[in-house]
């Protein structure tokens, strides 16, 4: 039982984290169009992230029944899997730089799990139990998260650009302080937008992980007598139950109220200089994207979206007014997101079995 409430407590500890890191995501093109201040930005931001928590659990499904065997997966490797995404969280938002939560704590999850496994791939991955579904191992993996994880910058940055284009064509007889005016309206409407789809895919990934914990502490025999007030914890098949879904979603959108500064002047300000057409653009892009991944259970990257989404955008307007060298600094931390969380996670399961605490 102390084990399994370890890593309930870590998994928020990962959410509110997540809040603040990716809370820039969401607001950075709002603010960097200066239709709002950070202040109020982060204030909607964390409103509308609220909301799209509790809509729907798809991507919650996949993460906690898709992508690994429930059979390999103990409360030890939950934890390390959170502590791996967490520290990597922390220090891509001390360099400033917006890398994914989502894929962050996926490579968390698969490392952590390899190594419970004892190093065995195929027990991991491509065993994960659905009767009548051998295929769905396969799935989990490579079309909700692989081919996402690629796919989606692709879609951000051709999605942002056409469609800035075809706003470009519709608003050429129009004055630019009219466009500015009209724009700066509509984009907290569109910032809006972007945080209910945000708050769809990412707190559900948190949801993903305490189901799949009491999933395990059920099957291990941990919840066989638990105390009355605690039978709430009993999970024989795989769920997300209300309780946790509004505790993720306020876990949330508590990071979310708490800000990611850093982060928003990277993508706000240092990618390049957006109008408030722009940054509607980026935002109803990376909001689409974000919503209609939710939808089909894939957990897709905010930051993916979004920083795609503005640099497409960004090309549209002037492609030499875009910093490029930091686009090239993101697109290196999305590349070792995966493989570096995956690695800090599988050497913290391996020193937990040395120290003889991998139970």
């Amino acid at each position: 039982m102390t084990l399994l409430l370890t890593v309930i407590v870590v998994a928020l500890i990962f959410e509110f984290i997540n809040g603040f890191h990716d809370t820039a995501n969401s607001v950075a093109a709002v603010v960097g169009t200066r239709a709002l201040t950070p202040s109020q930005a982060i204030v909607l931001a964390a409103v509308t992230v609220l909301c799209g928590a509790l809509a729907g659990t798809a991507v919650a499904t996949t993460v906690g029944h898709g992508l690994v065997d429930a059979d390999c997966v103990t409360g030890a490797t939950l934890i390390c899997a959170l502590l791996g995404a967490t520290i990597w969280n922390l220090l891509t938002w001390r360099l400033g730089l917006p890398s994914s939560s989502s894929h962050a704590l996926i490579g968390g999850l698969v490392g952590s799990a390899i190594a419970s496994a004892g190093d065995n791939w195929n027990m991991v991955i491509w065993s994960a139990p659905v009767p009548g579904k051998p295929w769905y191992a396969w799935g989990g993996l490579l079309y909700k998260v692989i081919i996402p994880m690629f796919s989606s910058p692709i879609l951000g940055f051709v999605i942002g650009f056409l469609w800035m284009a075809v706003l470009y064509v519709l608003l050429q007889r129009w004055r630019p302080s009219t466009v500015n005016t009209v724009f700066r309206k509509l984009q907290i409407f569109s910032a809006g937008y972007l945080g209910f789809s945000n708050g769809s895919n990412d707190a559900q990934k948190t949801m993903g992980i305490i189901a799949l914990a009491l999933l395990s502490a059920t099957r291990a025999g941990h919840l066989d007598c638990p105390q009355p007030w605690l039978k709430f914890l009993h999970t024989p098949e795989f769920k997300v139950a209300l309780w946790v879904k509004c505790v993720c979603a306020l876990t949330l959108a508590a990071g979310t109220a708490t800000g990611g500064r850093r982060i928003i002047k990277t993508l706000g300000r240092k990618v390049g200089r957006l109008q408030p057409v722009n940054g509607f653009a980026a935002e109803t892009t990376s909001a689409t994207i974000l919503l209609v991944a939710a939808r089909f259970g894939m957990p897709v990257s905010t930051t993916h979206a979004v920083s795609t989404s503005i640099v497409g955008v960004g090309a549209a307007r002037n492609h030499k007014a875009m910093r490029w060298h930091v686009v090239e600094s993101i697109a290196w931390t999305w590349f070792m997101t995966l493989p570096a969380t995956g690695l800090i996670a599988y050497a913290l399961m391996h020193l937990l079995k040395a120290l003889g605490a991998a139970v």
